[in-house]
């Protein structure tokens, strides 16, 4: 058990690929691009640099959640003079400041699962409109909802300020930034149910960033072509609970191809910190 988790040489020089082409029918013929229309990254903390998406899986109440980042951080500088806030949420004055609430509950495909929509304040059902999460909301084993900025997409298509998504879905930009912190408030409180088969991941809950590019054409796909993840456009899973033999104890797992050529597995940092069920 540990009390800081860190990595060390976070980022590295590869490449990845955008989705090119993505089908909703039963088909499922999503098309990545080519070789020569790969996406080259290099630097710190790259490829994870570009925008993200921040998800949450239950049971887990949100509390606070805060995004920063900086131009002119330094490892090792106890100033934070040269961090910016630019998103922040807090659930007991129903303050939402540059994020967007969506949620996997719109139309369902055989090959991209549920699409994205707007998630009502329970943070699970489909809303018309962006809605601010309600305090005290949480969510079971298997819920999700996931965080945006409030700076819509331009048009779907390759090439473009968001790339190819699934059409009808609330598109919205990721947390960007080669710098970035995000702070969180949260309980992860034990699932109530008894009905441990019923669930894919009982009493797992989980706090991670996605290049924010895959939940725009799919999550969960069963095409792979359908999203850059299995490219190693990027996933860090922050907070995450592995295994129920486990339940209490939380990982953090980076998934992409940097020092291995096994993304499903990835990196995972040795060591874990203590999940509290009862506390922030």
């Amino acid at each position: 058990e540990y009390g800081v988790i860190e990595f060390d040489n976070f980022g590295f020089e590869g490449y990845y690929r955008h989705v090119k082409k993505l089908d909703d029918s039963d088909s499922c013929k999503c098309e990545l691009a080519s070789n020569s229309d790969r996406t080259i990254f290099s630097g710190p903390n790259s490829p994870l640099d570009e925008e993200v998406s921040v998800h949450f899986r239950g049971p887990l109440v949100l509390s606070q959640f805060a995004y920063y980042t900086s131009d002119n951080f330094q490892v090792g500088s106890n100033s934070g003079s040269d961090w910016q806030r630019l998103s922040y949420y807090d659930a007991s004055s129903q303050t939402a400041q540059n994020v967007t609430f969506l949620t996997a509950a719109g139309k369902n495909s055989s090959c991209l699962g549920k699409a994205l929509t707007y998630a009502g304040s329970d943070g699970i059902s489909e809303a018309k409109s962006a809605t601010i999460l309600a305090e005290n909301t949480k969510i079971a084993s298997d819920q999700e909802y996931i965080l945006f900025t409030n700076t819509s997409c331009g048009k779907s298509g390759f090439g473009k300020d968001c790339g190819v998504y699934r059409d009808g879905i609330p598109a919205y930009h990721g947390f960007n930034g080669t710098t970035k912190m995000f702070l969180f408030e949260f309980q992860m409180p034990e699932e109530t149910s008894q009905d441990e088969d019923s669930f894919d991941y009982y009493d797992m809950p989980a706090i991670w960033l996605l290049n924010a590019h895959i939940p725009r054409t799919s999550q969960y796909p069963t095409n792979g072509n359908c999203s850059c993840w299995g490219s190693g456009c990027g996933e860090f899973d922050i907070f995450e609970v592995m295994n129920t033999t486990e339940a209490n104890h939380l990982f953090s797992t980076i998934h992409d191809y940097q020092g291995t050529d096994n993304i499903q597995t990835g990196i995972q940092a040795q060591g874990y910190i203590e999940r509290s069920t009862s506390s922030t």
